[in-house]
């Protein structure tokens, strides 16, 4: 029985490094196309000329990667206002890139990414890196956190598209 494939890219948002990764799902095989991150520059950078490194590079990763759907974390308030504000900044972005390709956004909350990836909502970033590469078949002994968070948000909208063709809630 053949399966549609289903190609998705996973953004981790950060206004000095984004990270992306693309999986293509075939059933329950899960494969990995491409993954790594943007490096907008240092806080030296103004925010403006990062945030359109940021955007530019998008553009070029969606016009090479075609997905059919990005996976993007949802907004969350951290401890450190300024943070949570570039972080947003860098989410406002990449929603807005993604918009300008034609591409649906599926976004997830960080305990759902976690449970659907490791078991565990409360995972620690070496768990979710360690699974991801289990998950992907990826051989690589260093992977960056901001490349494995995005391809742990791949694997999570690839779970939960699966699940919802299965009727599963």
């Amino acid at each position: 029985m053949a399966h549609t494939a289903l190609r998705v890219l996973g953004i981790d948002p950060g206004s000095l490094t984004t990270g992306y990764g693309c999986i293509v799902a075939r059933g329950s095989r899960l494969q990995s196309i491409a993954h790594g991150t943007i490096r907008a520059g240092t806080s030296l950078v103004p925010i403006e000329q990062r945030l359109h490194t940021i955007h530019r590079e998008l553009l070029r990763i969606l016009a090479e990667l075609r997905p059919d759907a990005v996976s993007l974390e949802e907004a969350f308030f951290g401890r450190n206002v300024k943070s949570a504000l570039r972080i947003g900044e860098a989410r406002g972005v990449a929603l807005l890139t993604t918009a300008d390709a034609g591409v649906r956004v599926f976004q997830y909350a960080p305990a759902v990414v976690k449970r659907s990836v490791v078991g565990n909502g409360n995972a620690h970033k070496s768990q979710i890196g360690e699974m991801v590469k289990t998950l992907l078949g990826l051989r690589e002994e260093k992977i960056a956190h901001d490349a494995t968070d995005a391809l742990a948000l791949a694997i999570c909208h690839c779970h939960r598209a699966t699940a919802r063709l299965l009727g599963v809630r």
